[in-house]
């Protein structure tokens, strides 16, 4: 590879999403405080492109659904070239020893309200043969690593805060689906079903089948908001409105600088 070409490679921009504006921290304000940002409007979207914590960055908002990340997704693949995909945000807990504040950072996604059966299996994607899309693990070990860092340095005293139970990083299987689980009903027919899975929300898995179609890279955190029963609305609408900034801002920030200095 010619050093043209290995340069060209390295100053292709990382794509960071989110859902919701909490869900990015202060990702764009500290874009537009180092210089340089441009936005560009595509699909009713803005997409924000500079550098933040040194790093070439796309920063974006999904809004909230499989097709909605799925769209931004493309757009960043296909208008900006990145190189790779981040999303944060919330989601909901499922797995039994995951609880509000905790940090789970996806090893695979599942879209748990797919089924094409009898004409597929349960959960495989129609043409593609897959169930599980996994996460980039190099990215995914970074992300991993910048949660950990974020939890041993803010963790303590975020939940003494917010009355949360502490904060502890997950690694494993997120799912997604088209409806907000908020049920106690709804939480144990997911835990029954997919055992294995830690957290539910509504674009990770869109986001990562995407990216496995055109061969890019792609790591998803999500920090536990709610879990996904009856009270999960509540919950919810409070970590997103009090605590969502907080955790992304100082995720994101760890793991940007890791980049930036590697």
């Amino acid at each position: 590879m010619s050093s043209e070409t290995m340069e060209s490679k390295q100053q292709r921009p990382l794509g960071v999403l989110a859902a919701l504006p909490q869900e990015l921290g202060d990702l764009v304000d500290a874009m537009r405080a180092e210089g340089g940002l441009r936005t560009v409007t595509v699909g009713r979207r803005d997409y924000h492109v500079g550098t933040v914590h040194r790093v070439p960055c796309v920063v974006t908002l999904a809004r909230i659904g499989k097709v909605a990340a799925a769209a931004t997704a493309s757009a960043l693949i296909h208008v900006f070239d990145v190189e790779a995909i981040v999303f944060t945000g919330v989601a909901g807990g499922v797995g039994s020893h995951v609880r509000v504040g905790d940090v789970v950072v996806a090893n695979a996604l599942l879209q748990h309200d797919l089924d094409a059966s009898p004409l597929f299996p349960r959960y495989e994607v129609p043409l593609l043969g897959v169930t599980h899309f996994a996460a980039d693990l190099a990215l995914a070990d970074e992300l991993a690593a910048a949660c950990e860092r974020f939890v041993a340095d803010e963790g303590a005293a975020l939940a003494e805060q917010f009355r949360l139970n502490g904060a502890r990083v997950h690694r494993g299987l997120v799912i997604s689906g088209d409806r907000f689980v908020s049920s106690s009903e709804e939480v144990g027919a997911l835990r029954a079903a997919l055992p294995e899975a830690l957290a539910v929300e509504m674009e990770g898995a869109a986001i990562a089948q995407v990216c496995y179609e055109h061969d890019v890279p792609c790591a998803i955190v999500r920090t536990i908001s709610d879990t996904a029963d009856d009270h999960a609305s509540a919950s919810f609408t409070s970590f997103l409105t009090d605590i969502a900034h907080a955790y992304s801002s100082g995720i994101l920030r760890r793991f940007l600088e890791a980049r930036a200095g590697a």
